[in-house]
């Protein structure tokens, strides 16, 4: 399998890329250190499979999500597997909506990437068994939905420093639709104030790590 592995960090690529070329079935045909770089490299570049962490910085890109909605769009057949640090149920929906294949924590991604690349060779998911657990429980405890994409996507936007109106530019939506789904994520999650809502965007690792 042709791999392209991208993470901002140099240090994480290192430890996929001596994994990955030590498997006689995969090998890192690319990298990339950010969204920009990662699409100039997938438009020039053929694989078999993604393995991307979910916030980069990138242009336009830079929300994890949007960068997933745009590979889905240009390259609906590749399969991607998220090597990541977030640990949000409603996250973790948003991604596997967006049709990646498998998600690994970096903190165990020595032990489970193996078994996530193998799965998605196969064709099956894989997802890391902390973030499943999760999953499971939410499923179990929670009747009501979780939030829509977009719902997601502005929660996201906020939590990172963009005000309503600036998303509303970025995402070309109108500044009442934008507050719209601010207030229906906050009625969803039963938050009434802008601390409260930022504090589960940084709970559910939705806040970019400073580097």
């Amino acid at each position: 399998m042709r791999v392209v592995i991208a993470d901002d960090h140099s240090f994480v690529r290192l430890g996929m890329r001596t994994f990955i070329n030590t498997s006689s079935q995969c090998e890192v045909v690319a990298e990339a250190d950010g969204v920009d770089s990662l699409m100039n490299v997938l438009s020039n570049t053929p694989c078999d499979l993604l393995i991307t962490d979910f916030s980069m910085p990138g242009g336009q890109q830079a929300d994890g999500l949007k960068m997933l909605n745009t590979l889905h769009r240009l390259y609906p057949a590749m399969p991607v597997i998220l090597v990541t640090m977030f640990t949000g149920v409603a996250t973790a929906r948003a991604v596997l909506a967006q049709g990646v294949m498998g998600i690994v924590a970096k903190n165990t991604s020595a032990s489970e990437l193996p078994a996530a690349i193998n799965a998605v060779r196969q064709g099956r998911r894989y997802i890391s068994e902390f973030l499943r657990e999760r999953l499971d429980n939410a499923d179990n405890q929670l009747g009501e939905s979780p939030l829509s994409v977009k719902e997601l996507e502005v929660v996201r936007m906020l939590a990172n420093g963009m005000t309503v109106s600036e998303i509303a530019q970025q995402v070309k939506r109108s500044v009442s639709t934008i507050s719209k789904q601010k207030n229906m994520a906050m009625l969803r999650l039963g938050i009434r104030t802008d601390v409260g809502l930022f504090a589960y965007a940084r709970d559910s690792g939705m806040a970019h790590s400073p580097h």
